[in-house]
């Protein structure tokens, strides 16, 4: 298995995988032109040149960041693949100062099980909500917010 960043030549891969779980409703979709602005914030899991997993960090305000649009394809999921995506974000955060990262989830067991707890949305900073006029579900958000403190402020 490689752990990478993503490239412009990833960006099929990563439209395909989030957006195939979308269709199920259990992820947000994200557009083409969004994975574009956005494709720095990824890090794909790549097994024989195939992408099988993906993440990505997204910065929101001070010293705090989401794990966002985080899925393994079905055939490789419980292999291990999305809770090491989830450690190399949270090690990327750590390492450009965040002290707090969040998830937006359907899956809260999954996060729980590497040391994130559920918390109310609203305790989240407002700076969390900007994207989320562009939403189908807005106003209506039934994700599940999760936390894990990284880090300690200063």
């Amino acid at each position: 298995m490689v752990y990478r960043k993503a490239t412009f030549k990833d960006v099929e891969a990563i439209h395909k995988v989030v957006n195939d779980y979308a269709l199920q409703g259990v992820m947000l979709s994200r557009a083409r032109n969004t994975i574009y602005e956005t494709l720095r914030e990824y890090i794909l899991a790549e097994q024989d040149g195939e992408v099988v997993g993906l993440g990505a960090l997204h910065l929101v305000w001070d010293e705090l960041a989401e794990i966002r649009s985080l899925a393994v394809v079905p055939s490789t999921v419980k292999t291990g693949i999305g809770r090491e995506i989830v450690e190399r974000l949270t090690q990327e955060a750590l390492d450009l100062g965040v002290k707090t990262v969040f998830a937006l989830t359907y899956q809260p067991g999954f996060f729980a099980k590497l040391g994130f707890h559920e918390v109310e949305k609203e305790t989240l900073s407002p700076k969390v909500w900007k994207e989320c006029i562009n939403c189908p579900k807005f106003p209506h958000c039934d994700e599940i917010a999760v936390v894990k403190e990284i880090g300690t402020k200063a």
